[in-house]
C-alpha cells in the first residue's frame, strides 16, 4: 500500500502542475474578450485597457528567470507556496478593483505570482518523473495549458454576460487554494545547494534589463516606432542586459549561469520555444483579423474556424510526450520545425485567395506541430542541466517564450502596418521556422534518447 501511495504521488503532483499552468495560461488569454466590459466599468483609456494586459505580461517576462533561481536557493516548495498566494490574493484584488490604476496594479502582482509558479512547475514535474517518463509527463501538462488556453476567450465572455467580468478573476483564489493543498500533502523537496547568496547585482541587472527591453517592444505599437523615447528605452535595455552578463560570468554564485548558453542543445531548445510562441501570435492574431476583415467574417464564426488551429494540439500533446520517451526529442522537433515551415508558406499562398478553405489544412498542421515543439523543448531544456540548476532552466524557457510572444506581436503587427498584406507575416514566420531547422539540425544530439543530465 505505502508503495502505491508513492507512485501516485508524481500524479498528483503533475495533476497540481497542470492546474497552474492552466491558470497562468488563462489570465493571458481570458481578460481579452472581457476587456472593453472593464474598459466601460472603470473609465479605461486605450492606452490604460492594453496595460490590463500588458502589466501582466511585463512583469511576467522581466521575473520569470530570477525567479526560477530562486527555486534552486530557497526550495521549490517554499517559493511555489508563495507564488500561489501573491497569485491568488492579486486576483481577488483584481476583482475587487474600483480603478483603471488599481486593476492595472493589481494584474501587475499577478504577474509576479505566475512568474514565481510557472518555472517552479515545470522544476517539480522534472523532479518528480524518472527520465523515461517526463515526455508523457509534459504532455499531459501540455495539453491541459493548451485546453485552458483554448478556454479563456470562451470563459471571459460567458463570465461577463451572464455574471461580471469580476468572476474571472475571483474563480482562481480557489483553485489556487486546492493546487496548495496538494503540494503541501505530496511534494518533497529535492536536496539543493546550502549557503548561497542570492546575487542581487545579477537580480537586479536581468530584471531592468529584461523588463525595459520588453515595455519598448510592448509600447512601440502605442507611441510609434518612430518615437525617440522608444529606442532609447529599448538600448537602455540591452545595455543592462549585457551588464548582467558580464556581472554573472564574474559571480562567484550567479543568478543565471549564462554559461548554460554555450550547450548548442540548450540555446537550440529555447530557440524552438521562442518560436512556437512567435508563431502562435502570428496565427491566432492575424488570422482571426483576416478572416474578419477581409473575408467579413463575425468574431464568433472566425473563433469557430480559428478552431481549426487550437483543438490539434490538445489532441497530439500527450501524443507527443510518449512517443518523445521512445525516440528522443531530435527527430520530433525536426519533423515538426519542416512541417511547420510548411504550413506556413501554405499560409502564405492561401491568404491572397481571398477564402476560409485553403486555410484549413495548414491550421490543422499547424496546429497539430505546436506540441511537437513546445513538449519536446520543455523536457529536453530542463535534462539539459544538472538538477540544481532546473529552476532557472525552466525561468529561461519561460523568459523565451513570453518574448516569443511580445516580440511576435510587435513584428508582425509592424510589418501588417508597412505592408497590408497578410502574406507577409506568414512569409516571414516561414523563414524563420527554415532558419530555426537549420540551427536545430547542426545542434541538437544525435542519438535516439536525450541523456539526462540528472546524477545518481
Amino acid at each position: 500500500m505505502p508503495l502505491i501511495k508513492e507512485n501516485a504521488r508524481k500524479y498528483w503532483v503533475l495533476a497540481a502542475m497542470g492546474t497552474v499552468l492552466g491558470i497562468v495560461v488563462l489570465d493571458e488569454t481570458v481578460v481579452g474578450v472581457a476587456l472593453p466590459t472593464m474598459t466601460r466599468d472603470l473609465g479605461l483609456s486605450t492606452v490604460g485597457s492594453h496595460w490590463v494586459v500588458n502589466a501582466y505580461l511585463l512583469v511576467f517576462a522581466g521575473l520569470a528567470a530570477a525567479a526560477g533561481r530562486l527555486g534552486d536557493i530557497v526550495g521549490l516548495k517554499t517559493l511555489f507556496i508563495i507564488g500561489l498566494a501573491i497569485f491568488g490574493l492579486a486576483s481577488l484584488a483584481s476583482g475587487f478593483a474600483q480603478s483603471g490604476a488599481w486593476l492595472i496594479a493589481a494584474r501587475a502582482v499577478q504577474g509576479v505570482g505566475a512568474a514565481i509558479v510557472f518555472p517552479a512547475s515545470l522544476a517539480m514535474i522534472t523532479h518528480a518523473f524518472p527520465p523515461e517518463q517526463r515526455g508523457m509527463a509534459m504532455g499531459v501538462y501540455g495539453a491541459v495549458g493548451t485546453f485552458f488556453l483554448a478556454l479563456g476567450p470562451f470563459a471571459g465572455g460567458f463570465l461577463s454576460e451572464f455574471l461580471s467580468w469580476r468572476w474571472i478573476f475571483w474563480i482562481n483564489p480557489p483553485i489556487v487554494i486546492a493546487i496548495g493543498a496538494v503540494v503541501v500533502a505530496v511534494w518533497r523537496d529535492p536536496p539543493r545547494e546550502s549557503a548561497v547568496r542570492l546575487d542581487v547585482p545579477g537580480l537586479v541587472t536581468l530584471v531592468a534589463g529584461v523588463g525595459l527591453v520588453v515595455f519598448a517592444i510592448m509600447q512601440g505599437p502605442d507611441w510609434g516606432w518612430a518615437h525617440l523615447a522608444i529606442w532609447l528605452v529599448l538600448a537602455a535595455g540591452l545595455v543592462i542586459t549585457l551588464l548582467f552578463v558580464v556581472v554573472e560570468l564574474r559571480a562567484a554564485h550567479p543568478l543565471i549561469d549564462v554559461t548554460l548558453f554555450r550547450n548548442g542543445a540548450f540555446s537550440s531548445f529555447n530557440l524552438v520555444i521562442f518560436l512556437a510562441q512567435f508563431s502562435k501570435l502570428a496565427v491566432f492574431i492575424f488570422i482571426a483579423a483576416y478572416l474578419q476583415d477581409r473575408l467579413g467574417f463575425s468574431a464568433m464564426v472566425a473563433g469557430i474556424i480559428l478552431l481549426a488551429g487550437t483543438v490539434p494540439p490538445m489532441l497530439t500533446s500527450l501524443p507527443t510526450g510518449i512517443i518523445l520517451d521512445r525516440v528522443g526529442g531530435r527527430a520530433l522537433l525536426l519533423g515538426g520545425l519542416l512541417a511547420s515551415f510548411l504550413s506556413m508558406l501554405w499560409l502564405a499562398l492561401a491568404v491572397t485567395w481571398d477564402s476560409f478553405w485553403p486555410l484549413l489544412p495548414a491550421m490543422i498542421i499547424w496546429g497539430g506541430c505546436v506540441s511537437i515543439l513546445f513538449v519536446p523543448s520543455l523536457r529536453d531544456v530542463m535534462d539539459a542541466v544538472s538538477p540544481d540548476k532546473r529552476g532557472q532552466a525552466g525561468g529561461i524557457s519561460m523568459t523565451a517564450q513570453l518574448l516569443g510572444g511580445t516580440v511576435g506581436m510587435t513584428v508582425c503587427g509592424t510589418l501588417f502596418a508597412t505592408t497590408g498584406a497578410y502574406w507577409t507575416i506568414f512569409l516571414l514566420t516561414a523563414v524563420l521556422f527554415l532558419i530555426v531547422l537549420v540551427v536545430c539540425w547542426r545542434t541538437l544530439p544525435r542519438f535516439a534518447k536525450p541523456q539526462s543530465a540528472e546524477t545518481s
